[in-house]
């Protein structure tokens, strides 16, 4: 009677480990759900043409060739690569724009006492109920008299104008969970609002600042319509106006290469993720809280 007693606490210790294993045995299979088209469109990658959709819904290809990498990348006028480079460098100058300017506006509304201040502050959150294409008009409008229209311009410049409101509310939040101790210590050693901002309030602020750079520097990569609006030059195209390039009017689509190309576009994206996730998830989970 003792040593069956004394097995079911065993036996009931097994319960935890029991119900762990289920649930990560679900993640898993979640995971493979939401990975299956990329993996599908990886295996389709490194098929050969003539058996892309006779393969079904296996992930194996049938004969692994990586002829459609090296097609899809000088296949066309201009090297796919000069695309990745147009990229980034529009997605490098937005996101640099994005972080200074939105810092610049989240720091006025969180710290600086002035006329107004929560009327524009309203103003501003408003505008993210302002779907893109109400503006787009307007905006085209606008660059295409200053003569931007087939340049990068409408797609960096805006950016250092605080114009993505998502970033300024996200900061805004994270500078009121600061203590204003350190503002009021700073001013009575003399120091002006500008050091402050850069001094103390930039330092404190980087996972919020990774955050908005990173979110920044994805939707900026992913950007399909802005490209297609205000660049016809082939050689300022993006990946996303490059992939489209693989689809003619007729409908028809060198597959493979596209599968190819889309495959490499993701890998800035998950570099990214890979190498900042920590002040990625740091920057979301404290924004808004107090310290």
């Amino acid at each position: 009677m003792s040593n069956e007693a004394r097995a079911l606490p065993g036996q009931g210790s097994n319960h935890p480990y029991l119900r762990s294993g289920l649930l990560h045995c679900l993640l898993i299979a979640a995971s493979f759900v939401m990975l299956y088209p990329i993996l599908w469109m990886l295996a389709g990658s490194l098929r050969p043409a003539e058996d892309l959709f006779g393969g079904g819904a296996s992930l194996v290809p049938s004969q692994v060739t990586i002829k459609a990498y090296s097609q899809g990348w000088f296949g066309m006028q201009v090297s796919f690569g000069h695309f990745f480079l147009n990229s980034l460098l529009i997605a490098t100058l937005a996101t640099l724009g994005n972080v200074l300017a939105a810092s610049l506006a989240a720091y006025a509304f969180a710290r600086l006492n002035f006329f107004g201040r929560k009327l524009w502050f309203a103003l501003m959150l408003g505008t993210l109920m302002l779907p893109y294409h109400v503006t787009l008009i307007p905006q085209y409008v606008l660059f295409l008299k200053l003569g931007w229209i087939n340049t990068w311009l409408p797609l960096v410049v805006p950016k250092y104008f605080a114009v993505d409101a998502f970033f300024i509310f996200l900061m805004v939040q994270f500078f009121r969970g600061i203590p204003r101790q350190l503002d009021e210590a700073a001013q009575m050693d003399g120091c002006s609002p500008w050091r402050i901002y850069y001094k103390i309030m930039l330092p404190l602020s980087l996972p919020v600042l990774a955050t908005a750079g990173i979110f920044s520097f994805i939707w900026t990569w992913e950007d399909f319509f802005g490209p297609l609006i205000y660049v016809s030059d082939m050689s300022l195209y993006t990946v996303q106006l490059g992939l489209r390039s693989f689809i003619d009017s007729s409908g028809t689509s060198s597959w493979n290469e596209l599968f190819a190309m889309s495959i490499l576009s993701l890998i800035p994206i998950f570099l990214i993720f890979l190498f900042f996730q920590r002040l990625l998830i740091e920057g979301i989970a404290t924004t808004g809280m107090k310290r």
